[in-house]
């Protein structure tokens, strides 16, 4: 399935794409500045800035910082203020599993490890963006939760998508006379090329490499369509949600799964 662009569709929007060197957040942020969007890249990787420069049709920019501390993702959102004059719509995208395994074989700092990675950058970036949000008189934050607040060997990373999603449905509900909505996307299983970064940077053991495994069957066999999505599939919806198509969505978390609804 390949993209269909919607030229314009973001012409004199702000965004900031948070995990935007790879995957599903790189793919957002290139499309959204193909449509016409202003567009910050942030990731703590530093080769989020040839990514950037890969955008055409409207402008990009990068920013490297990592988004686990609160002062990185205050930075992040400083920079595209003051780059682009201003912030209209924050797409959170950072976050995955760093390990597959049981939970009762989890080590407490893994536990924690999933947590930060997986729930704090969208917490700390929802907090800093609100003053910008205000400032412009209303806009739009998209989380991307997962639809694996319910499955296997990711327990943590389940809790802390648990987590993304109360923050958009709360978050929502609280700022919605500001003119601000906050809706979010739970990806299932995408297909993806290769990380240049891998997820679990220790590297995988024979016995983690097992139960990934068994956590693909689960994935694909929970789905009514069998099948991982690609990265085209994931990528409509969160720009559909951050567009002026949604304008009368808030609060909502939106699967995009092949029906399994997490």
């Amino acid at each position: 399935m390949s993209a269909r662009h919607f030229p314009g569709r973001f012409a004199g929007k702000v965004l900031v794409v948070t995990g935007a060197a790879q995957g599903i957040g790189r793919a957002v942020a290139l499309r959204a500045a193909a449509e016409g969007g202003k567009v910050l890249f942030v990731d703590r990787a530093d080769f989020v800035a040839d990514v950037a420069g890969e955008a055409r049709g409207g402008e990009a920019a990068a920013f490297t910082a990592d988004l686990e501390s609160y002062e990185g993702a205050a930075a992040a959102i400083q920079a595209a203020a003051e780059k682009f004059g201003g912030i209209d719509i924050l797409i959170n995208n950072v976050g995955g599993a760093i390990r597959m395994r049981p939970y009762a074989e989890f080590e407490p700092p893994q536990i924690d490890a999933e947590i930060r990675r997986s729930l704090m950058p969208t917490l700390y970036c929802c907090h800093a963006v609100l003053p910008f949000l205000r400032a412009r008189g209303g806009g739009t934050i998209v989380n991307v939760s997962s639809n694996a607040t319910r499955g296997i060997h990711r327990v943590p990373y389940s809790a802390a998508k648990g987590g993304v999603n109360a923050v958009t449905q709360s978050l929502a509900m609280e700022v919605a006379d500001l003119g601000i909505r906050v809706v979010a996307t739970a990806p299932g299983g995408t297909e993806a090329p290769p990380r240049r970064i891998p997820r679990n940077a220790e590297g995988d053991t024979a016995r983690e490499k097992a139960w990934m495994a068994e956590v693909v069957e689960q994935v694909k066999g929970s789905s009514f369509l069998k099948r991982y999505g690609s990265i085209d599939e994931q990528v409509a919806p969160i720009l559909f949600l951050a567009s002026d198509e949604a304008a009368y969505i808030t609060g909502n978390i939106l699967p995009v799964a092949g029906g399994d609804l997490g």
